[in-house]
């Protein structure tokens, strides 16, 4: 399964493209789209970020989508709203593309990638290599942090998968608790 990660913003947005396999993870591709500067109009650079985006997609075919949640300090709600404008276009893109999207809080990524939900910038990059066996050094943060969305789709869906299959198992060793024989 291929995974599209996308960490969103107006000034970078962050892509990374994951294959997840029975044999583990694989890097695909990685990069940042960099829509003009603010002086650019709103909506322009919303249809660089839409254009860029839709070029991912098609040249990378991913079959899932993984996207930061928002969460902001009441202090920043300017950027929570401008990059809500970016989450928009995002959702309606991967919509439009027929891609299932799961939404991650940061610190749920950082819990899946490192163990604990604080974890550093420099401690998600590191993951994010070890994870995919490369080293995510050079990469901006945006970067990793996109990666790291794609691997946390990747292990919370092969969890979610297993689930049907220990419930089933439970399901029978009580089946086979209740109709064992009691010896007295």
């Amino acid at each position: 399964m291929r995974i599209l990660g996308i960490d969103p913003g107006l000034h970078a947005t962050g892509y990374g493209v994951i294959s997840a396999s029975s044999e583990g993870l694989r890097l695909i591709s990685a990069g940042a789209i960099h829509p003009s500067s603010p002086r650019v109009p709103l909506g322009r650079r919303l249809q660089e970020l839409y254009d860029g985006l839709r070029e991912v997609i098609a040249t990378s075919q991913p079959q899932a989508l993984a996207l930061e949640s928002v969460y902001t300090h009441h202090a920043y709600l300017t950027t929570a709203a401008l990059m809500a404008h970016a989450r928009g276009v995002i959702c309606l893109l991967g919509a439009q593309q027929g891609l299932p999207l799961a939404e991650y809080l940061p610190t749920r990524v950082k819990k899946a990638l490192t163990g604990q939900g604080h974890a550093s910038k420099e401690q998600v990059a590191r993951a994010v290599g070890m994870w995919l066996n490369v080293d995510a050094s050079a990469w901006a943060s945006d970067v990793t942090d996109a990666l790291a969305l794609a691997i946390t789709y990747a292990q919370i869906s092969k969890v979610h998968a297993a689930m049907p299959v220990l419930a089933h198992r439970r399901a029978r060793r009580r089946q086979r608790a209740a109709f064992s024989p009691v010896s007295g």
